[in-house]
């Protein structure tokens, strides 16, 4: 009886152990040894919206999964622009450890784009629909007290920013390495505009000399 009762606890913990590691299936929730991959899905960047032929702010990202829902690392996807204008780069990519591959993807001069993704033996493909329209050449904000609104902007290469003063107490627009808004440049103002334009893309900070919580950034396109 001892004997046996020592059998059945054995065979117990061996059943709970094999249940922590996850087996060769794991559900895609711990630890799997995976298969072959059959399934592909999204894991990123669908549905964005942003400017023509500017690169979208996150990269277009999908999984491989094996049919137990385990990750599978080293499948090679293939990324192409199925309607619409555009272009992803990579157009081909190697899922990492995690099963993730990634690519980056600009619309064209098509309000709508479609972008898909899949691999060698896939029946069905992973699709993205991104969205973008003409970025704009000027935009107006505003400085109040203590707050620039709106605080972050984006405007197109060669494009103008005009800030204009709306509250009671002196700020004002300045640039990390200049320029900065005033006459003489730099010195808090509480009424007026203040005009730059943005010839090169990129990010550009700015913040209020009087006011250290007062920030905001204006984003340059193509």
């Amino acid at each position: 009886m001892r004997l046996e009762h020592r059998s059945r606890l054995l065979a117990v913990g061996t059943g709970l152990l094999g249940f922590a590691c996850g087996g060769s299936g794991g559900g895609g929730t711990g630890p799997c040894t995976p298969g072959a991959a059959t399934q592909l899905v999204k894991n990123g960047g669908d549905a964005q919206s942003w400017y023509f032929d500017n690169p979208l702010p996150t990269a277009l990202s999908v999984k491989a999964l094996d049919a137990s829902n385990c990750a599978v690392p080293g499948v090679v996807i293939n990324w192409t622009v199925a309607s619409g204008a555009g272009d992803v780069s990579p157009r081909q990519s190697t899922t990492n450890a995690n099963g993730v591959a990634t690519t980056v993807d600009s619309v064209g001069s098509t309000a709508t784009q479609t972008a898909s993704a899949t691999f060698t033996g896939l029946a069905s493909p992973a699709t993205f629909t991104e969205h973008a329209t003409s970025p704009p050449t000027a935009i107006g904000a505003t400085v109040g007290d203590n707050f620039f609104s709106p605080r972050d902007t984006v405007v197109q290469a060669n494009g103008t920013v005009t800030w204009t003063w709306s509250g009671n107490n002196p700020h004002t627009v300045s640039f990390t390495g200049g320029p900065e808004s005033g006459n003489p440049a730099g010195t808090p103002q509480t009424s007026g505009t203040y005009a730059r334009t943005f010839t090169s893309p990129g990010k550009f900070n700015y913040f209020c000399k009087v006011h250290s919580t007062m920030t905001g950034t204006v984003t340059v396109v193509h």
